[in-house]
């Protein structure tokens, strides 16, 4: 009476479950590998990526302000 259905993925697919404490644990588990060094990149400046972002910001206000003129 009870008829076969297919599952609504294919078979091979495994999908995982996240929790929080899971997530909480591959956070610390990253944020360990970076070592006593800060785990950021040695080319990758602060200033330099601050500076990028702060310029590219200026940069979109001045186009938003040129469009949005009243005429």
């Amino acid at each position: 009476m009870c008829a076969k259905s297919q599952p609504p993925f294919p078979p091979g697919l495994v999908l995982s479950r996240m929790s929080l404490t899971a997530t909480a644990a591959q956070l610390a588990t990253l944020a360990a590998e970076g070592g006593e060094h800060g785990g950021g990149h040695t080319s990758l400046s602060p200033y330099i990526t601050g500076g990028g972002a702060l310029l590219a910001l200026l940069l979109l206000l001045w186009i938003t302000t040129r469009f949005n003129r009243d005429r």
